[in-house]
């Protein structure tokens, strides 16, 4: 049987995907990248925002319409919205043969057997908890922890993926090192907020401790940090990630916006001044850090004067990236009750003008780090077309842009550089110095096979 897979919003679905694929391998199916040859296709849903709905409805219907046009016999809807929103989606999506929510995937396998499209029991031994299925097998995601206790007024994923719950310390490695075997070089740990790490396990181990058992079982080159809370980042935290250049300079920390007034009826934890001086503490402790942020336009209430506090802040505080989206209510969530007062036109309108600031800024921000010698992450190999393509510590997978590289090093590859030019904004050209570390090929790794554990914590949903 083939399935074909298609994962839709964070990377935490990315994370809970490969854990489905893997539990589908083990009982015969053969991943396909080509859909319209799979027997079965399996969407991961993301219902975060009504655009993330809508993109997993379409996808949905169109995987349906492959019922008729090719090979498949199941369509199969998982993650978030379906958590959500399982009776509409059933009444909406006859096409859809199995509607499995984050807390139900138990169910996959079971399901699929009793259909016969796979094998009830596993045909041969799978150690492993993660089946990939990307593009790049040397960049991999580590979730470290399930669920949000923060009350964000806006935010509904407490309402699709329960309570906070850290995964133990030991799986996390046992998983990292899975995923060193497999071939990872960047590992991009991430959460609702990985700030939040092991509070609720009360066993002494918490981010910085976690990061430091990594650093000391395993040998992934890079460990990027995605998605903290400012008021969880801790001094020993920053001396941490200061200290090991194995830990990449790298923090994401959404703000979502920057007028007191704005962010109260957000419920978020900060303000404007305590932002302000935990940008500038992260800054000092850790030399060189790139700073990514997130913001929300069109809040109820946001009136012209919260909006240009928010575009003065960025300005004034200067983050190397931002990502941005208009606000959309979510049922259930405390804003959902809030008159959403600001119209849409004015949400595309402020949404573009953030936009063009903080395009400007980051070109700015990108100058200042012309002829600077830094290591580069290969992604990709040079082509005839195109040089390497490859990416520095400021820039996280699939959302901060990339270094071309004049470079025949193989991805997976560590390259020194000089940064010679930003082009398009975003991205930079660089001069190759010298290959610092290539990837070991398999047979050559010598970490003995770590066997996942009865009872792991770690898991889609965190049981």
């Amino acid at each position: 049987m083939k399935v074909a897979l298609l994962t839709l919003g964070c990377d935490k679905n990315t994370v809970d995907s490969e854990r489905y694929l893997a539990q589908l391998v083990a009982h015969g199916a053969t991943p396909t990248d080509d859909a319209s040859e799979a027997e079965v296709i399996l969407v991961n849903t993301c219902g975060f925002i009504d655009a993330a709905k809508q993109e997993s409805i379409d996808a949905l219907v169109q995987a349906g319409q492959l019922k008729i046009d090719g090979a498949c016999q199941a369509v199969v809807a998982v993650g978030c919205m379906v958590q959500r929103h399982k009776q509409e989606l059933v009444e909406a999506l006859p096409e859809v043969d199995l509607f499995l929510g984050a807390s139900d995937v138990d169910r996959l396998v079971p399901e699929l057997a009793a259909r016969g499209v796979i094998a009830p029991d596993p045909i041969a031994e799978h150690p492993g908890v993660r089946q990939y299925a990307g593009d790049l097998p040397h960049v991999r995601y580590l979730k470290v922890s399930e669920g949000c206790d923060h009350g964000c007024a806006f935010c509904a994923i407490p309402l699709m993926r329960g309570r906070h719950r850290s995964f133990s310390g030991e799986d996390v490695v046992r998983e990292a090192q899975l995923l060193e075997l497999q071939g990872a070089r960047e590992i991009n740990l991430v959460a609702q907020d990985l700030a939040h790490y092991g509070r609720d396990r009360r066993d002494g181990v918490r981010l910085p401790e976690l990061l430091e058992a990594l650093l000391r079982e395993t040998s992934v080159s890079w460990y990027r940090n995605l998605y903290l809370y400012s008021t969880g980042i801790t001094p020993r935290l920053l001396e941490v990630i200061a200290g090991n250049p194995r830990i990449v300079p790298y923090l994401d920390m959404p703000i979502q916006h920057a007028s007191d007034a704005v962010l109260t009826r957000m419920r978020r934890p900060e303000r404007q001044r305590t932002i302000r001086e935990k940008a500038a503490r992260f800054r000092e402790a850790v030399p060189g850090v790139a700073i990514r942020t997130t913001c929300i336009v069109g809040f109820p209430g946001e009136t012209e004067d919260d909006f240009q506090q928010l575009l003065d802040f960025l300005e004034e505080t200067r983050f190397d990236r931002v990502g941005a989206f208009t606000y959309s209510p979510q049922e259930g969530t405390r804003a959902y009750d809030l008159p959403d007062d600001v119209p849409e036109v004015v949400k595309r309108e402020r949404l573009e003008r953030l936009m063009e600031l903080q395009r400007e800024i980051t070109a700015e921000r990108y100058e200042e780090r012309i002829g600077r010698v830094v290591p580069v992450l290969v992604d990709r190999a040079a082509t005839d077309e195109e040089p390497a393509m490859t990416r520095a510590p400021w820039q996280a997978d699939d959302v901060d842009g990339v270094t071309w590289v004049d470079t025949d090093a193989a991805p997976g590859s560590f390259v020194e550089v000089e940064i010679d030019e930003v082009v398009d904004d975003y991205d930079f050209a660089a001069t190759a110095r010298r290959v610092l570390d290539a990837p070991a090929p398999a047979a050559r790794r010598s970490r003995a096979l770590p066997m996942v554990a009865v009872g792991s914590s770690v898991g889609s949903f965190g049981r």
